[in-house]
């Protein structure tokens, strides 16, 4: 990477450090030689080792345990294209944690100096609690660059109201992953409704998800809520959607876009 001439003044460093130490996430300051300058209390009580100072230890040394860059060990290093672009940049790594291996959600953001020159950058880290790198009876459990890329996108979609379209094969894990974006998302204190719509005709599905009146039809002896109004301040996961009848897809496609 190329190095930056100019550094960090010593009051600026302070101003900086005592900021970080108001940040509730772990988060660290780094030189443009991948020097970590400081590390806030957050960060040093999640990633800490005790006996172990972070504060002039290399990044990549202390997250991954390796001698050289992370870009020269075959991984996505946020620091390089950051320095080029001058923009934040944001990427999911393993990390080496005191509990072992574990999936980390981190940002990086480019302190810039007088002259637009990167100086120094601002590290935030957020470990991924709905996925594990070790095996686990329950949950998502992965560490290949598909699963890991997968990973990222679910931590980008949990947080937003966005509807998710999860795509894969029978058996490669979906309903899993829809139950990850739920616990990843502020809905996670709601409740989960699961619909399977395979095998379901389109008058049933209707019913199913939209509910009805009494006395709405022959039968309707009582009102029914539907799944979907069940999913208030939730999540509603349809599984298999691509079985629903297209006359049905027609008003799921209303409720998609209108929440």
């Amino acid at each position: 990477m190329p190095q930056s001439t100019h550094a960090l003044a010593s009051a600026e460093m302070l101003a900086l450090m005592s900021y970080l130490e108001h940040d509730a996430q772990p988060t660290i300051l780094l030189d443009t030689d991948y020097n970590i300058l400081a590390a806030n209390t957050a960060y040093q009580r999640q990633f800490g080792v005790e006996g172990k100072p972070h504060v002039g230890a290399k990044c990549y040394r202390v997250s991954h345990q390796f001698a050289v860059p992370c870009d020269q060990a075959g991984e996505h290093c946020p620091m390089r294209k950051a320095f080029e672009t001058r923009l934040p940049e944001r990427l999911l790594h393993i990390h080496h944690t005191p509990r072992g291996p574990e999936h980390v959600d981190v940002e990086l953001r480019p302190i810039l100096g007088d002259t637009g020159q990167v100086v120094a950058y601002v590290e935030r880290l957020s470990s991924v609690a709905v996925a594990s790198v070790q095996p686990q009876q329950k949950g998502l459990v992965g560490r290949s660059p598909a699963f890991n890329e997968a990973l990222s996108a679910l931590q980008r979609a949990a947080p937003s109201q966005i509807p998710v379209l999860l795509q894969g094969e029978s058996g490669t894990g979906k309903e899993l992953f829809a139950r990850a974006l739920h616990d990843g998302s502020p809905r996670a204190s709601g409740p989960l409704v699961v619909v399977d719509c395979t095998g379901l005709t389109e008058t049933l599905l209707e019913s199913e998800l939209f509910g009805y009146e009494k006395g709405a039809f022959t039968g309707a002896l009582q009102r029914k809520i539907g799944l979907a109004e069940a999913a208030h301040g939730g999540t509603l996961f349809l599984d298999e959607i691509g079985e629903v009848p297209l006359a049905m897809q027609v008003k799921l496609l209303r409720l998609i876009e209108s929440g």
